[in-house]
């Protein structure tokens, strides 16, 4: 077997290049990657190797984490998967040790190991990785490892509708409609909430949102979201705000469109620093809740795609090959209005 990875060498530059097989422990498994996704964050660090002076930049460095593929070898301790069963790779491996990892909220453990991020221990864009057993998740017949890597992104909105107790019957409203804005609508659907207004500055995105169901849509460049999220509401506001762009001005918004007694969550990662209107949310009594990445998922996920419940391949805009992920790479973060997600189709290894 030949392993092969892509390699970030310097800003916006990959290199694919010959590399070593990866170590297999007693408790891991060795993994042929079919598919990987590439995220927000990957072009992030595509185009800022600092990731907005967060990090030392460590380069050359691998990315990629939302993957799936076929177990090739599984180590001495490993029971529950075996040579030719598919997965889905959840990319955070926490310490296992800590107060949230023994409570069970181990995607806030401090010491976790992500893949594609500092310390870079694991990524994705490799023909061969090697992951602990526990983290990887059987995919059903039904699922493919197309579906199998958009497990993570659905993770994330998943998770931020499990937080907020989202039900039947409530209305919400999304700003955002990129994967994470599209996969927390597809999450809402399946736990009943069907009044979705989604919002969004490109018309193209809003299309796919009300492809995959939203019951409104606001053009934010064209209309004031506020005073369009009071007309479809009558002047009562949402029960359940969902910020998915990352923005300091939606996350500002929030406060004048949520409903009293409604929760607002935060899933976008903001990175500036945003004036907030906490009078008009004291006098609410909101919940304002923030996520980060998710828990104990996977196998909803994977169960809510094997089932019919959620769809993901709609959101899956643009597919291209490992050969060519300098290419995809520029569509990502060039073609940002179009391409909602690029999904990286690994080569088939000669053994």
């Amino acid at each position: 077997m030949k392993n092969q990875t892509a390699y970030l060498v310097d800003t916006e530059k990959l290199e694919i290049r010959d590399s070593e097989m990866p170590d297999v422990g007693p408790d891991d498994v060795l993994i042929e990657v079919k598919h990987v996704g590439i995220c927000g964050s990957d072009v992030q660090f595509y185009t800022d190797p600092s990731f907005g002076h967060m990090f030392e930049p460590h380069l050359p460095c691998v990315l990629g984490h939302e993957s799936a593929g076929v177990v090739k070898e599984v180590g001495g301790n490993v029971k529950m998967l075996k040579p030719g069963d598919r997965v889905a790779v959840e990319p955070g491996v926490p310490c296992g040790k800590c107060e949230y990892c023994l409570s069970g909220r181990y995607n806030l453990c401090r010491d976790v190991d992500f893949m594609a991020c500092p310390p870079w221990h694991r990524a994705a864009f490799s023909r061969y990785i090697s992951h602990p057993a526990s983290f990887c998740f059987k995919l059903p017949d039904n699922v493919s490892t197309i579906e199998g890597a958009l497990v993570e992104p659905l993770a994330v909105g998943l998770h931020a509708v499990n937080r907020s107790r989202a039900h039947l019957g409530q209305n919400a409203i999304i700003l955002g409609s990129g994967c994470i804005g599209l996969m927390t609508l597809l999450s809402l659907q399946a736990v009943g909430v069907t009044d979705i207004t989604v919002v969004d500055v490109f018309d193209n995105r809003l299309e796919v949102a009300k492809e995959l169901g939203a019951k409104h849509v606001i053009n934010a460049s064209q209309v004031d979201t506020v005073e369009a999220a009071k007309e479809l509401t009558g002047g009562a506001g949402y029960e359940l705000v969902y910020e998915t762009a990352g923005s300091k001005f939606t996350t500002a918004q929030t406060p004048y469109i949520v409903k009293a007694g409604g929760v607002i969550v935060v899933v976008g990662n903001v990175h500036d620093p945003v004036t907030y209107d906490f009078m008009e949310v004291n006098g609410k009594e909101v919940d304002i809740m923030t996520t980060f990445r998710y828990r104990n998922i996977y196998p909803m996920a994977i169960n809510a795609i094997a089932g019919g419940k959620i769809d993901v391949k709609k959101v899956a805009t643009n597919f291209m090959k490992f050969e060519d992920i300098q290419e995809a790479f520029e569509v990502a973060y060039k073609q940002k209005q179009t391409a909602l997600k690029v999904v990286v189709e690994m080569p088939e290894n000669e053994e």
